[in-house]
């Protein structure tokens, strides 16, 4: 009997794109509540998991937290592709709409954020978790955007350098700090 593959995605929201991967909600899949993780899924039985613009709404030890739940639930060499606002992005507006707290009234998207990581404290906070950390898209120190070639088959990421409409004719008008982030064989 061939088992399937199971992938699933955090907090799947409008911009998902992952037809063929298991499609949860906070309310269903909670990065911080270990007892829905037991009751939906076994230990080492996750190929990939997804989050688009998730991990900024836990702090930094939150989001340590969540890493370390989900390491739990992968398969070795199974990854969590996490994309997030990227705090070396160099363009006003876009820092605004993603800083702390948001931009405007609490039912904006962006008023619980709790951290815009740059890519050291993201990739730190994954390795701490027992991860090996692999940047595919992010920002420098100087705000140089750097890329690196990645399948949207191992999991679609809208706010890209690729698929974002608001990226046209060579200029970046909104980016995401892309990692993926795989738990060791």
């Amino acid at each position: 009997m061939v088992q399937r593959e199971i992938k699933v995605v955090i907090g799947a929201g409008a911009f998902n794109h992952n037809p063929d991967w298991l499609q949860t909600e906070e309310s269903e899949l909670n990065l911080l509540m270990p007892s829905q993780w037991e009751s939906r899924f076994e230990l080492q039985s996750i190929s990939a998991i997804l989050a688009e613009h998730v991990w900024e709404h836990l702090s930094y030890e939150e989001g340590l937290k969540a890493a370390k739940l989900c390491i739990q639930y992968l398969k070795p060499g199974g990854y969590i592709r996490c994309a997030v606002p990227d705090a070396n992005f160099r363009n006003e507006w876009y820092q605004s709409m993603v800083k702390v707290g948001g931009p405007g009234p609490a039912d904006h998207p962006a008023a619980s954020h709790k951290i815009v990581y740059d890519y050291m404290s993201l990739t730190s906070m994954f390795t701490e978790a027992g991860f090996q950390a692999r940047l595919l898209e992010y920002c420098d120190e100087d705000g140089r955007f750097i890329y690196q070639d990645w399948d949207e088959r191992d999991g679609y990421i809208y706010r890209s350098k690729r698929f974002d409409h608001r990226n046209q004719d060579d200029s970046l008008g909104f980016v995401s700090l892309i990692v993926d982030a795989i738990k060791p064989i």
